[in-house]
């Protein structure tokens, strides 16, 4: 059994698992570097407040693109906790069909969060952009310029194409095992360069063995990304530690 130690899950909804507490609890005592993002400014000063006591877990100011048609009015919230973080997520766009009526206040709000991240330097950003990549990448090219901030892609689904656009402004991903499970979004995850990944869960959306994924399971992308690479367990740990240092050395 491999330790959890040095485990990275970069995108994982700790408030939204029935216990908050115990999900912030049992990702520092396994040791995994957590990013708690969420959904709503509201959200913020709870997760903070937990996330504060901890060493392996940081908490993330979001305003998630699909709650953005009922929670626009929560933007100067989110203005107000802003200089509280260096991370903001969920951010970023939707397009799916349930979201799409939403979709030109939500390009809205991301100009807005960029705007300000670009502004304040330093920045990690964990977006979402579902049905909207190519949208996303205009975004960030228009509101933030490089060296102002970093992205993280979080569960990138655009097109191989897109990917190469993203690697190219200088964007990491962050890659789940659901991704591994469908054969295009291989292809997409095959073409990243390993020096780009982190790997998240985004636990309690994704299952793993039939329950919610926690941060421990991480470790299953961890051995699908080796299995694509030819790597042990422990290499791709340690390429994954050296991405996310390198990410929070930005200034």
């Amino acid at each position: 059994m491999i330790s959890t130690e040095g485990l990275v899950d970069f995108h994982c909804h700790l408030d939204l698992y029935p216990d908050h507490r115990a999900a912030v609890q049992d990702a520092e005592e396994a040791g995994i570097f957590t990013l708690a993002v969420t959904t709503t400014p509201r959200a913020w000063p709870r997760n903070h407040e937990l996330a504060q006591a901890t060493r392996h877990v940081r908490a993330a100011l979001g305003i998630h693109p699909q709650l953005v048609g009922e929670r626009a009015s929560e933007l100067a919230l989110w203005d107000e906790y802003f200089s509280e973080t260096r991370y903001i997520g969920e951010v970023g766009l939707d397009a799916g069909p349930r979201f799409y009526k939403s979709f030109d206040l939500q390009k809205q709000v991301f100009e807005h969060v960029l705007r300000r991240c670009a502004a304040a330097g330093n920045k990690i950003i964990s977006v979402h952009s579902v049905r909207s990549a190519k949208v996303v990448l205009d975004h960030i090219e228009a509101y933030l310029p490089p060296g102002q901030g970093k992205i993280v892609l979080h569960w990138f689904t655009g097109t191989k194409a897109e990917a190469k656009r993203a690697i190219e402004m200088g964007c990491y991903f962050s890659v789940n095992a659901a991704m591994f499970n469908n054969e295009r979004h291989l292809s997409m995850v095959s073409a990243l360069p390993l020096e780009r990944l982190l790997t998240e869960t985004d636990g309690p959306f994704t299952k793993t063995n039939g329950h919610p994924s926690k941060p421990p399971d991480v470790l299953n992308v961890v051995e699908a990304l080796g299995h694509l690479h030819d790597l042990s367990n422990h290499d791709v740990i340690s390429k994954i530690k050296i991405n996310l240092r390198q990410l929070l050395e930005f200034h």
